[in-house]
């Protein structure tokens, strides 16, 4: 059983990326801002994820503001792998339960909450993915193998492997090479 989620919850991004992230947290709700510069490019996302009693992700407003402009994406699910996105039918996502914000570490809580894996366990868990500077919309696949009780061995497409340490609400601690929690 996890604990109750913080009040909020903070980390700065390591390595390839500069920047922080923050999130409010409520009950079905995840109200998040991350700004950061990545290969020389500034962006300032803003999220909102409205998940429903068994942490399916229902919907999620997406907002993000680059050199170019801001832009904002709205997905919806009906919780049973249907999704639109800006109110169309996104067949591409059917079968996804989970969203994934690229800008986001926090993100990664979705699978945690909403699958009871034992140790040594390992589910699929495929995403709809939100890129932070255009918003596109794509598919990642990506597992995750309960190590102990705060750990998980992540995987995701194009041979991305960490292994992720949680705190006991669930919430992400470190994301070797991606983000540390430091509030």
């Amino acid at each position: 059983m996890l604990a109750d989620l913080p009040a909020f919850a903070a980390w700065r991004f390591v390595d390839a990326v500069d920047g922080f992230e923050v999130v409010y947290t409520q009950p079905g709700r995840l109200r998040g801002h991350t700004c950061a510069v990545e290969d020389g490019q500034a962006y300032a996302v803003r999220y909102e994820i409205t998940l429903d009693d068994r942490w399916r992700t229902r919907e999620a407003r997406v907002v993000s503001d680059t050199i170019a402009g801001p832009r904002e994406t709205v997905l919806m699910s009906d919780g049973e792998g249907h999704w639109t996105v800006d109110g169309k039918a996104a067949p591409q996502l059917d079968g996804l339960i989970d969203v994934d914000i690229e800008a986001s570490a926090c993100t990664n809580t979705l699978p945690v909450h909403r699958l009871p894996l034992v140790s040594r366990e390992v589910a699929m868990a495929p995403a709809a993915y939100v890129r932070a500077l255009d918003l596109s919309v794509t598919r990642l696949d990506q597992t995750y193998r309960r190590l102990d009780d705060r750990r998980y061995d992540y995987t995701s497409e194009a041979d991305f492997r960490a292994v992720l340490e949680y705190d006991a609400a669930g919430l992400i601690v470190d994301y070797p090479g991606i983000a540390a929690r430091f509030a």
